[in-house]
């Protein structure tokens, strides 16, 4: 036997303004977590999209600029 749960928008709203409220009070650092890692993917998608448009980079001064190369960049 299968159990359907039906949830209208504002019993929806009010679900998940509880589960927001709970996060705040009692979870911050799942909250902070959360939140980090989402400013992260737009931050990479921002890049992503950023470096469609820019030149590209070598894959020599990219290997140098990960080793700590000083002449990174010079090349």
């Amino acid at each position: 036997m299968n159990a359907v749960i039906s949830l209208d928008d504002e019993k929806t709203k009010a679900l998940l303004t509880e589960i927001m409220v709970n996060l705040i009070k009692n979870k911050r650092e799942v909250l902070h977590e959360i939140m980090l890692e989402a400013l992260e993917e737009v931050a990479l998608a921002n890049a992503i999209t950023e470096g469609r448009n820019d030149d590209f980079i070598s894959e020599d001064e990219i290997f140098y600029i990960l080793n700590g190369d000083e002449s990174a960049g010079k090349i």
